[in-house]
């Protein structure tokens, strides 16, 4: 692979921090094809560690107290990543959403829960809905963020959290008992010991199964009040629940909130945290208000409107996998969240299933995707926040993860630093803080072995962004060995076809793309940049690489 620093080297010299890394300086050039979320490169980051752009909120509510290492604010936050958009990094990285953690106001205090003072900087513990924290940003923020992102043709996916609030702290006061249990703790061992109990010690549930009406907390209330918003926020509520007929009970306030962050911003899609330990009924009726208010949105802004995808769901059902097909099992229970409001699921087998050869991989998936899950989706990842046991825990197969990652069928994820091999092993750390470490920038700018791993990342990310085929198509193996495979992709007026070769050997190779390339077509090589012309129904190419990846040269 270190040829691929030859290559691309002029475009990473300044990828951290200049606008010189523009997508135009790549080999692969932009192509007119349609976006679809079966197909789409989605880079998920936690917001307070990916860059920190605004020094000025690194530190509200007083969250001065010593934490563990990396469980307190670091100061990344939503100008960070609108930066990173606007230097053209995720357009270099063939990415076409972007999911952060949850943005809004987080619990003032800190916990212990058994790993040392912790903050809410991962953004899962909710004290108002309503606002952002300060320590991500401001609304303005935001708005400028999913504006620049829809300009360089990026999505944008927040993180819903409806299954609990945050801690109960010093600061932080437990919310009413008609919203909230605190007890008992699940033991998982059934859909109900699942739903109806607390995720840990100490984390409040919300009573997602009511359909009592409940008044406002006073806490919020008197916080409203205080910030000269309580008659607005009145207001507003009282709209809703007029428009909706829904009862005035825990789940649809929040349901509420959430989903005024579409309306406002134009977001694009939610991924709904902790999906499983509520009711199902919870998500059908989220997506209805989510597709409420997008639609809205579109009628308001028809000029800022991308295209006609309608909103995106995806959720964590923690541990569904895509072997389960449309549906996840509780043991005594089975659910179909696919039914129940969602697009697609996070798919927990990937890291599995990924320990295969290319194309047991390749084949399995593409088979499910047209079959069973037909229309659906999975949402396939190496790494992420919370999974302790990543396909490459030590970074030792960059080149590996991002080639099973990026080439199979259905959604990628991109957790940030994978592309960057960002250590996922800290010295210090107790629990998923191990996972969670600041985005690794001096070693993008400085390390040439980082660059070189980038550049791979980059090449198969704008690759596949560029090709519907290779997620959302249907994939058929050309030859064992050499390995060669095709994806093909049609809808509607378009279609879509690539060849990809594997394990190749380095210089001379010959690939036969008789069964998608005429004689006469001209390929690129999207990987080395070469260009080769289809004679006999083979393409001959000589490049330095093991890999190809041949399109129809437009």
């Amino acid at each position: 692979m270190k040829y691929i620093f030859l290559i691309v080297v002029f475009i990473l010299v300044t990828a951290c921090c200049s606008d010189k890394n523009k997508s135009s300086s790549l080999s692969i050039k932009a192509v007119e094809a349609p976006f679809v979320w079966e197909n789409a490169n989605i880079y998920f980051l936690l917001t307070d560690r990916f860059l920190n752009s605004d020094t000025s909120n690194d530190v509200n509510f007083e969250r001065n107290e010593e934490t563990s290492k990396l469980r307190g604010f670091e100061g990344g936050d939503i100008k960070g990543i609108t930066q990173k958009i606007e230097e053209g990094y995720f357009t270099n990285l063939g990415i076409s959403a972007i999911w952060f953690t949850p943005i809004v106001e987080q619990i003032h205090g800190a916990v212990d829960e058994g790993t040392g003072a912790t903050y809410g900087f991962h953004g899962y513990w909710a004290k108002d809905w309503t606002v952002l924290d300060p320590n991500f940003g401001t609304m303005e923020d935001l708005k400028i963020l999913v504006e620049t992102a829809h300009k360089n043709d990026i999505r944008i996916i927040l993180d819903g959290v409806i299954n609990h609030t945050g801690p109960v702290t010093e600061k932080d006061q437990v919310w009413p008992e008609d919203w909230v249990r605190t007890g008992p703790q699940c033991d998982y061992q059934s859909y109900k010991t699942s739903i109806t109990c607390t995720l840990v010690k100490n984390l409040p549930d919300i009573k997602t199964e009511s359909n009592s009406t409940v008044e406002l907390p006073t806490h919020l209330i008197e916080k409203w009040k205080a910030e000269g918003r309580y008659e607005q926020e009145l207001k507003e509520l009282d709209e809703f629940f007029a428009r909706t007929g829904y009862p005035r009970a825990p789940k649809y306030y929040i349901i509420k909130w959430l989903t005024d962050y579409i309306s406002e911003l134009g977001i694009d899609g939610y991924r709904a945290d902790t999906v499983k330990h509520t009711e199902e009924s919870v998500w059908e009726a989220f997506k209805k208000e989510c597709d409420y208010a997008f639609e809205q949105w579109k009628a308001n802004n028809p000029a800022k409107v991308l295209d006609k995808n309608s909103f995106y769901l995806v959720g964590e059902v923690y541990n569904y996998g895509i072997n389960g097909g449309q549906y996840f099992n509780f043991g005594d229970k089975k659910v179909n969240y696919f039914k129940n409001g969602f697009t697609s699921l996070i798919n927990f087998d990937f890291k599995w299933n990924a320990t295969e050869n290319y194309e047991k991989l390749f084949s399995k998936y593409s088979e499910i995707l047209n079959g069973e899950l037909k229309g659906l989706g999975v949402v396939n990842y190496v790494s992420s926040h919370d999974d302790g046991s990543p396909f490459d825990n030590d970074r030792s197969k960059p080149y590996e993860s991002a080639t099973k990652l990026l080439l199979c069928p259905g959604t990628s994820q991109v957790y940030y630093g994978d592309e960057s091999a960002r250590s996922l092993i800290i010295e210090g750390t107790i629990g998923d803080a191990t996972l969670r470490s600041n985005m690794n920038w001096d070693a993008i700018k400085n390390d040439a072995k980082t660059q070189e791993i980038l550049a791979h990342w980059q090449l198969l990310g704008r690759f596949r962004k560029n090709h519907p085929s290779v997620g959302a198509g249907v994939h058929k193996m050309i030859s064992e060995n050499p390995y060669v495979f095709q994806r093909t992709y049609s809808k509607d007026n378009y279609s879509d076809s690539v060849v990809v070769g594997l394990d190749l050997p380095k210089g001379e190779k010959e690939l036969n793309v008789s069964s998608v390339f005429k004689d006469g077509s001209i390929l690129n090589d999207a990987y080395s940049g070469t260009e080769v012309t289809v004679k006999d129904g083979m393409a001959k190419l000589n490049t330095p690489f093991s890999i190809i990846l041949l399109e129809k040269k437009n």
